[in-house]
């Protein structure tokens, strides 16, 4: 995997990370050893649907899987994390693989990353990896990055728009006032912004057809990963104390009597809001 300059003629075989996180519209919590995230009520990363659709669209401009271009959904996480794989599958990846070992829980950014890079070697010779821009329960964006120098890839991040003609990718890079265009050898590895398409939803057939796509389940001994390299042993940062967030107070209540916008305006000069 380690190196650079692949040719890839007409097919492309990308894999996508995609992360099981807690569903923002509920409360969050940490629990157990090490304040890890309650996981229970989780769905598929916002941010990473991005990722799998410039890869879908990247697949379907070539032939899509009947010419042989694969899109491999990459989840790890614990038993739950195979239904971000499900969902990937129903929005058009052609096979997914799920990462998921006890020695795992706990794993920080390097960790992680460290574990994934492993399970991309597993699959062989890839020629895209595309991940979201960040997780939307950790936000760090550390993971690509990472995970990059791991394969010893060149990386491209925070990608608005992402092209592949031949064995070189061009993607542009928008910041506040400019933006700039970026070129790299296949393979690399990539993360993409929300700016870059809108995701498609899952519709009745690729339902039924994600029910007859397979899905490999690998364990650290899978990936020739040492359990201490992962999980809260091989972690270099940890949650030593978390509390719960203070209830949130009542606001202040202001009754329009021809007077609202001067209230109003006092009580931001008043918090040093003006």
């Amino acid at each position: 995997m380690e190196g650079c300059c692949k040719t890839v003629e007409e097919t492309l075989k990308i894999v996508v990370l995609v992360k099981h996180v807690p569903d923002a519209q509920f409360d969050r919590h940490l629990n157990g050893e090490g304040n890890t995230a309650d996981r229970d009520e989780s769905i598929l990363s916002e941010l990473d649907e991005y990722a799998l659709e410039a890869a879908l669209q990247l697949a379907e401009a070539r032939g899509g899987s009947k010419a042989g271009n694969q899109v491999i959904a990459l989840s790890m996480g614990p038993a739950g994390a195979v239904n971000a794989v499900k969902k990937s599958l129903q929005m058009g990846a052609t096979e997914g693989v799920h990462l998921t070992d006890d020695a795992l829980a706990g794993s920080d950014a390097a960790a992680t990353s460290l574990a994934l890079a492993a399970a991309v070697r597993h699959l062989g010779d890839v020629d895209l990896v595309i991940t979201g821009m960040a997780s939307t329960d950790g936000e760090t964006s550390l993971v690509p990055a990472q995970l990059a120098e791991r394969l010893g890839l060149p990386q491209v991040t925070f990608a608005s728009t992402l092209e592949v003609d031949g064995g070189r990718l061009t993607a542009r890079r928008d910041a506040d006032t400019s933006s700039e265009t970026v070129e790299a050898p296949l393979p690399a590895v990539v993360s993409v912004t929300d700016q870059i398409n809108e995701p498609r939803y899952p519709n009745f057939k690729g339902i039924i057809a994600a029910k007859r796509k397979s899905i490999t389940t690998l364990s650290l001994a899978d990936i020739g990963v040492d359990p201490a390299q992962v999980g809260f042993a091989g972690s270099w940062t940890t949650v030593t104390t978390a509390e719960q967030r203070p209830p949130r107070t009542a606001g202040t209540i202001i009754t329009d009597e021809g007077d609202a916008g001067i209230k109003l305006v006092d009580f931001l000069a008043a918090q040093k809001l003006l």
